[in-house]
């Protein structure tokens, strides 16, 4: 089985953890860009109204070259929405800095994303298993920015399982670390596309705007933690994510000293 992980092949083991802040010039550069993204989401939303605007004006088209029109327009409408959706998963991407962390139970957090989830996952034939015990220990998160990560992870469980699976989330505490697990039955991934999942922009799918992974291993080392990959063609996929565990008064002292 082909393992990824999220440090650079050159990185220890025992590397210290992210800090949960980018250095100035890459926040500036995120903010820089994603100025520039919402100015653009403005203009994609003044398109598409005026194309929708004009395809009312061929609601009921009587020439061919009507028909032609309405269709071009329609696929105009279909080309500015997939812009508008990889501008906002640039925007997510970007403004992943500065973490508005607070004491969160894991558990809770796993129990709303599986409820939001679970509708979608039953109508394509997947079943989801949550296993997390009750004992485990509060954890200093972003909990918004957090669940985006870990519906990041069960989307791309989704898509690897167009004929039905099984998908299942696990945690445990291990030392002073919980470890987070979300294990599919899918297709699996190569390892030429294991290498490749976090780089921003790749997919495997026409669709993908490719920083779902990305976006998700910045989430989860701006929270101090590392994510791990094993995937094999044919027998599904594995990410771990070690969180580590924080008390009130050391997250505090880090806190303080940040400012």
């Amino acid at each position: 089985m082909t393992t990824l992980v999220s440090e650079a092949p050159s990185a220890s083991a025992d590397a210290p953890a992210p800090s949960t802040e980018l250095p100035g010039q890459y926040q500036e550069l995120a903010e820089l860009a994603g100025r520039l993204i919402h100015e653009i989401k403005n203009h994609l939303g003044t398109l598409s109204l005026n194309l929708q605007l004009l395809s009312e004006e061929f609601q009921n088209p009587q020439t061919p070259r009507e028909r032609r029109a309405l269709q071009r327009i329609h696929r105009l409408q279909q080309e500015c929405q997939r812009l508008a959706d990889l501008s906002s998963e640039f925007l997510r991407f970007a403004r992943v800095g500065q973490l508005q962390r607070r004491p969160e139970d894991l558990a809770s957090i796993i129990q709303e994303l599986a409820e939001f989830v679970s509708p979608s996952l039953q109508q394509k034939g997947i079943e989801l298993q949550t296993f997390v015990p009750a004992d485990l220990p509060v954890l200093w998160l972003d909990r918004d920015l957090f669940q985006q990560a870990l519906l990041n992870l069960l989307l791309n469980a989704e898509q690897a399982m167009p004929h039905g699976g099984l998908i299942t989330v696990q945690a445990e505490r291990l030392g002073e670390t919980v470890q987070l697990s979300i294990i599919d039955t899918g297709e699996g991934m190569t390892p030429e596309v294991l290498a490749q999942v976090f780089r921003p922009f790749f997919s495997t799918r026409k669709d993908g705007s490719g920083l779902g992974l990305p976006t998700t291993r910045r989430i989860v080392e701006a929270h101090g933690g590392s994510i791990h990959i094993q995937s094999e063609p044919g027998r599904g996929t594995r990410v771990d994510i070690v969180l580590p565990v924080e008390t009130l008064d050391s997250n505090h002292k880090e806190t303080k000293a940040t400012k």
